[in-house]
């Protein structure tokens, strides 16, 4: 056996074990969503608000986008994975197809999703708008929503997708 064999089993195991803690989950998924929120927030500053939201200004329209792209990155992701044990149980009891849900169904979901979130969201939204004023608007995003995700996981894990 190889040593990169062993090292892709090794990496494969842990993979696995790390998947079993849904905060860990919930982590990786705010990663990604935090990519997308950095990257709506940039563009949307640097080039699609210019307008109305010169670079040496507050963030707000461009912030307000970041969050609404962000949070649906997050909910879809949330939903196909880290919550997905959840998401089949739901789907057993009200005897649905939890890989095809109807557009009713989603729409529930994503709703008591962002309300869910909506603290958070409004925290994000409001310390970045704080912290912007003393450092560089990417910086004050990145610390408001490491603050804001604690609330959010805690808030999606006993309301969103409450253990049945």
């Amino acid at each position: 056996m190889s040593d990169t064999s062993l090292l892709q089993r090794s990496v494969l195991t842990l993979l696995r074990w790390l998947e079993t803690f849904r905060y860990i989950k919930f982590g990786i998924v705010g990663a990604s969503g935090t990519v997308v929120n950095l990257v709506v927030l940039h563009l949307g500053h640097e080039y699609l608000f210019t307008a109305i939201e010169p670079s040496d200004s507050k963030p707000y329209a461009s912030l307000a986008l970041a969050i609404t792209v962000a949070t649906l990155n997050n909910f879809t992701w949330n939903r196909l994975w880290t919550w997905s044990d959840r998401v089949k149980a739901e789907a057993r009891v009200l005897h649905t197809d939890p890989d095809h849900p109807g557009a009713g169904q989603l729409g529930r979901e994503f709703g008591k999703y962002a309300a869910a979130s909506g603290f958070g969201s409004a925290l994000q939204y409001g310390l970045t708008l704080l912290l912007s004023g003393s450092m560089d608007y990417r910086l004050a995003n990145v610390i408001a929503i490491v603050i804001a995700s604690v609330s959010n996981f805690l808030a999606n894990d006993k309301w969103t997708f409450k253990r049945r």
